[in-house]
């Protein structure tokens, strides 16, 4: 294996991932050692002042690690945009598939019209259909920008948000 230096770091690699590690290696250190029988007065050793700074600077790695995550987090407005989409595009054609099947469940026990069930088998999974792509739907036709709702049905949002989902996409495959 490649030494830390060494290597190349990857894209998504968080920055203080070295010292944590060694935070956690001094941690498992501490536990395992066996608990002296008797506290002594004599100065910290070297070794333990260099675990404490190592378990401080893991300490601030990770909270610079969930500032950048915050950064980089989607907003709650725009969050909540996208599960209300998300609810309504797939909510509609679950809920639809579910009324398809005992609608016609109750057509065909009392004998009101003869269905056969490959009809009634195909309409319950289109619908179910359309609701998981409802989902995919809700998330891209939601206004991604903080300030502006966007539009009733999202067409123009989810034009925009797809393009940049496949540009993100052609941008990974490049590398």
């Amino acid at each position: 294996m490649a030494s830390e230096s060494s290597r190349k770091r990857l894209p998504f690699e968080p920055v203080g991932k070295g010292a944590d590690k060694a935070a956690k290696e001094s941690k498992k250190a501490a536990k395992s050692a066996p608990a002296p029988a008797q506290k002594t007065a004599q100065p910290a050793s070297a070794s333990a002042q260099k675990t404490a700074k190592q378990s401080a600077a893991g300490k601030k790695s990770a909270s610079a690690q969930k500032a950048a995550s915050a950064s980089t987090a989607i907003p709650q407005e725009v969050s909540d945009r996208m599960l209300r989409r998300m609810l309504f595009f797939s909510g509609v054609p679950t809920a639809s598939g579910v009324v398809t099947f005992v609608v016609s469940y109750y057509l065909v026990v009392n004998q009101v019209v003869v269905l056969p069930s490959y009809f009634v088998l195909l309409l319950t999974l289109g619908c179910f259909g359309l609701g998981v792509v409802g989902l995919t739907y809700g998330v891209l036709s939601a206004s991604w920008d903080e300030g502006r709702p966007g539009g009733l049905l999202g067409l123009d949002e989810f034009r925009v948000n797809f393009g940049r989902v496949t540009s993100a996409w052609g941008a990974k495959s490049e590398r």
